[in-house]
């Protein structure tokens, strides 16, 4: 049986979830929050670092910051696509305020911004604000890919 590594996007801890057991609402071994939830977690920098680096299930990640009007207008639209995108992929959040490292470490231009992370690598880019169907769009072929 082929298992995923999955960052708990609550407390960091490296989680081995089987490959059948990814739709059926996994939690953390160390916290017991959802490892799948369906809808965007908002994490610091050391967990986004460790989660783009382990993850082996694709992690998408909005760039955002609280004075971006195009971000706060987008971020219902980024709830309702997690919904939809469960169990295919994850969906976080980022406050490139409160964590300005992450402009720099991702080379983000331009907020918001959506990149999707799997194996070690960022396999897709989008910026600018979104409609849920669009999201969800670049989400599945993001995870195709």
């Amino acid at each position: 049986m082929s298992a995923k590594k999955l960052v708990c996007l609550s407390c960091a801890q490296t989680n081995r979830v089987p490959d059948d057991k990814l739709s059926a609402n996994p939690k953390c071994g160390t916290c017991g929050a959802a490892l799948m939830p369906g809808k965007p977690v908002a994490i610091d920098f050391r967990t986004l670092e460790k989660a783009a680096k382990t993850d082996e299930v694709a992690l998408m990640v909005d760039f955002w910051a609280p004075w971006c009007g195009p971000c706060r207008a987008m971020a219902p639209e980024f709830e309702k696509a997690a919904l939809s995108l469960k169990g295919k992929m994850r969906l976080a959040k980022i406050d490139t305020q409160a964590y300005p490292q992450t402009s720099s470490r991702w080379n983000i231009r331009g907020i918001p911004a959506l990149i999707v992370f799997r194996n070690s690598r960022e396999i897709a880019r989008e910026a600018g604000a979104r409609p849920a169907a669009d999201i969800v769009r670049f989400g599945d072929a993001a995870a195709r890919s």
